[in-house]
């Protein structure tokens, strides 16, 4: 059963030179290089995260990694440092968890970087996902005489741009699912209360899912209800949260924070192309407005999900309430779920379920997990998965 999966190793943790130079094994160095790689969480979209480490001997002579779209990637920032150190990089080591690039885009091809440095092997993680570029980097290395290794933490280095990744394959956003709820699956009472349910490390770990996000959406009867700003707060490396609000029938009101705050150019509103004129209008005086087609009555996400991808949206967050979160299971639009469950009952069958839609007729067509991981966040459970078949 295929299904994709999610980094088990603890890329949080800093490390020292001291720990690096205890081992010249492979795997020790790439273990560092996904560890610079993760610096990048939520700064690099629509790039990957990579990091890289450069070796000598039993020294680490250089370590950089992608900070930004558009700036120095990981493979230069780590040869840059080098020379800043006045080491000769000749017969050295570049370990990085993706197969460097070998075409000119808003920076200069790696290979090339890699080649006019004298670098003497290169150890890779992951090949590149695009079909076209895939292996073609590592081609143009051997060509010039440099040794390369490649498929050290494989798992690891594919599991860390998973977004990426199937971006790069399908054009379309990978989509996580979020939702926090009680143990029998309620996300609020039947009058809408939901605050709070979870606890504050829960709501944490929320606003670090919403830190790695491209886009965060909901659906206009959370904005009725609860009035959110829907910002990430802390640094995204200058990258701003953008916030989408399903409205089919433009019911948003002006004075929303997601329509009203600092923030308001960040907001796109997508209604129905048959939504009243005047209130499309009022709103695109605030806010971006996109008209979409329908589908049962509803704005049609699979072409929803095709248009932001083609706009680069390469990680969405999914926060809206159980009808949005159902028409997108319904839609097999999740790839990934974060689940959080409070210790608690709510009971009550007009309570607020996490996952609504239209859901399955027989077991036969529920939608299996895979990759189960299990954290306890104080007195909460937070539960990770991907589906089965992606």
């Amino acid at each position: 059963m295929i299904c994709s999966h999610l980094i088990q190793i603890n890329l949080l943790r800093p490390f020292s030179l001291g720990e690096l130079m205890m081992s010249e094994t492979d795997e020790q160095y790439m273990l560092a290089a996904l560890k610079l790689a993760r610096k990048g969480y939520g700064r690099t979209s629509p790039n990957p995260m990579v990091g890289a480490v450069l070796v000598k001997g039993r020294a680490v002579i250089g370590k950089g990694w992608h900070r930004r779209a558009g700036g120095a990637h990981a493979e230069v920032a780590a040869i840059e440092e080098a020379r800043r150190n006045d080491d000769n990089l000749k017969g050295s080591t570049l370990y990085v968890n993706l197969e460097p690039c070998c075409t000119t885009g808003r920076t200069p091809p790696c290979t090339q970087a890699i080649i006019d440095a004298g670098i003497g092997r290169v150890v890779v993680g992951a090949v590149d996902p695009n079909p076209g570029h895939s292996g073609r980097g590592l081609r143009i290395l051997k060509r010039s005489g440099i040794e390369v290794t490649k498929g050290v933490f494989s798992e690891e280095s594919s599991s860390i741009n998973a977004a990426f990744n199937h971006w790069i394959a399908s054009g379309l956003p990978y989509v996580t699912l979020k939702s926090a709820m009680t143990l029998d699956g309620k996300i609020a009472t039947a009058t809408g209360e939901s605050k709070w349910i979870t606890q504050t490390p829960s709501r944490r770990e929320g606003m670090r899912l919403r830190k790695g996000s491209d886009v965060i959406l909901v659906g206009v009867n959370t904005v009725l209800a609860d009035n959110p700003s829907l910002l990430a707060h802390g640094k995204r490396g200058g990258l701003p949260l953008r916030r989408i609000i399903l409205d089919s029938r433009c019911r948003t009101p002006l004075s929303a924070k997601v329509v009203s705050d600092e923030c308001s150019t960040q907001t796109t509103v997508v209604t129905l192309r048959n939504a009243p004129p005047r209130k499309i209008l009022a709103l695109r005086k605030k806010v971006r407005v996109i008209k979409a087609p329908e589908r049962k009555g509803r704005v049609d996400l699979k072409w929803l999900m095709k248009r932001l991808g083609g706009e680069q949206v390469v990680n969405l967050l999914v926060e809206g309430g159980g009808e949005v979160g159902g028409a997108f299971l319904d839609n097999s639009l999740v790839n990934r779920v974060a689940f959080f469950y409070a210790p608690i009952i709510m009971g009550g069958k007009e309570s607020r379920v996490a996952a609504a839609g239209f859901g399955v007729r027989s077991l036969d067509g529920v939608k299996m997990l895979c990759d189960v991981q299990w954290r306890r966040l104080g007195s909460d459970l937070l539960l990770t998965a991907g589906f089965a078949g992606d």
